[in-house]
């Protein structure tokens, strides 16, 4: 009985807003932290940071230990990927900062603002589109890959003898056409070769609209059909929960109830 009690008050705490947005408050605190220790600070200011840094790991170490029991045990609660997640990083960020570890200890705990995108919902929903995107954008960029590579080889045969410091192997011109892809200073590339080939535009405008053009419009598209399915599926599973019958423990009390009006009835 004890422990049903302590259970529903971890429940509580845990589903509180109050309590949520608190804990997305400490987390941007310990984003600053981590920033904080960037600068030079006066010793007493360093000091205070490593004492703030402490209590934050205290703090989501709480966080966790009661999100945990507000479950129903180790296996639901590991059952959850964004559980697990969070999991990863407090534990990460337990590693102690100190002596040679400073480094490590900092890079680990820098990770502890990613915990925002747990702890909120949209966040959330933005991650597992992009996850459940992947394997569509994967073809995309494997026929992305092709093209670069078509291209890389057309280019080194063409261009080698003119710039073999952009042109001179396929691995190098493919790094010159990711160049060309991100338009940083593409126009350089294009007119060193036209002047030698005064139809090499030809080359560059038909790999940018390949590439910047068409195949970036399917991987944008590819993410939104995604969102647009996840953003579905949480509206359905929100309409399910509001449309849900009564619980076990509603029917009981509902029970008792009829039964305290029977015996009043029968006076």
């Amino acid at each position: 009985m004890m422990l049903s009690q302590l259970q529903k008050l971890f429940q509580r705490i845990d589903k509180s807003k109050v309590f949520q947005s608190f804990v997305i408050a400490v987390i941007i605190i310990s984003a600053l932290t981590v920033g904080a220790h960037t600068y030079s600070l006066h010793p007493t200011a360093e000091r205070a940071l490593q004492w703030m840094d402490m209590g934050i790991t205290v703090f989501f170490l709480i966080e966790l230990i009661i999100r945990y029991f507000a479950g129903k045990g180790f296996k639901d609660f590991f059952s959850k990927g964004w559980n697990i997640f969070d999991f990863i990083i407090v534990v990460g960020s337990l590693y102690p900062a100190a002596g040679s570890s400073v480094f490590i200890a900092r890079l680990l705990r820098i990770f502890r603002v990613l915990r925002l995108v747990s702890m909120i919902p949209e966040l959330r929903l933005l991650v597992n589109s992009l996850i459940k995107a992947i394997p569509q954008m994967g073809y995309i960029a494997l026929l992305m890959f092709v093209i670069f590579y078509i291209y890389a080889a057309i280019g080194s045969m063409l261009f080698a003898h003119i710039n073999s410091f952009l042109w001179g192997d396929v691995s190098i011109s493919m790094l010159t056409l990711f160049r060309i892809a991100t338009f940083e200073d593409w126009t350089d590339v294009m007119y060193e070769t036209m002047e030698v080939y005064n139809l090499s535009w030809i080359y560059y405008l038909t790999f940018i609209f390949l590439t910047a053009f068409i195949f970036l419009n399917m991987m944008v598209g590819t993410i939104l059909e995604v969102m647009s399915q996840e953003h579905r599926n949480a509206r359905d599973e929100q309409t399910n929960s509001d449309d849900l019958p009564a619980t076990q423990g509603q029917v009981e009390e509902l029970k008792i109830q009829l039964a305290e009006l029977k015996q009043l009835l029968k006076k």
